[in-house]
C-alpha cells in the first residue's frame, strides 16, 4: 500500500514538453485500457493515440485527476482510492460508481459526494 502524493501522481501523468496530461499515463494510473479511457472521454479510441491534445480528451483526463484528488482526501492510500473510484457503488446515485458518474459527465456530483463523506456525512 502506498500513500497517494498528488504532486507525484500529476508529475507521473504529465506529457513532457506540453501542459497536457498523458492519456497513457492516466490510463496506467487508473488501470484502464486506452479504449476504456476513450469511452470515458466520449472520443474515438484512435483519438487517445493520434490526438492526445484533443480538448475533449484533456477535459476527461483532468476530471479523472480531480476525482482522484478528492478521493485521496477520503482514502490516502493510492490503491484504495482507485478501488473506491472504480468499484464502490454509491446508493445515493443508484449504486453507480464514481467512475460511472464521471463517464456520464457528472464529475461535480462525484466530487461533491467525496467532499461530503470526507467531512463526515454518509448518505
Amino acid at each position: 500500500m502506498s500513500a497517494l502524493a498528488l504532486p507525484d501522481a500529476l508529475e507521473a501523468v504529465h506529457q513532457p514538453g506540453t501542459s497536457d496530461l498523458s492519456a497513457t499515463g492516466v490510463a496506467d494510473l487508473f488501470g484502464l485500457q486506452l479504449q476504456d479511457l476513450a469511452a470515458i472521454a466520449a472520443v474515438h479510441r484512435n483519438t487517445v493515440r493520434t490526438h492526445p491534445s484533443s480538448a475533449k480528451l484533456q477535459a476527461a483526463l483532468r476530471d479523472l485527476m480531480r476525482v482522484l484528488s478528492a478521493a485521496s482526501v477520503v482514502q490516502p492510500d493510492k490503491e484504495r482510492a482507485l478501488f473506491l473510484i472504480k468499484n464502490a457503488p454509491i446508493p445515493a446515485f443508484r449504486h453507480k460508481t464514481i467512475l460511472q458518474l464521471v463517464t456520464e459527465g457528472r464529475t461535480e456530483d462525484a466530487i461533491d459526494y467525496l467532499e461530503s463523506i470526507s467531512s463526515g456525512y454518509v448518505g
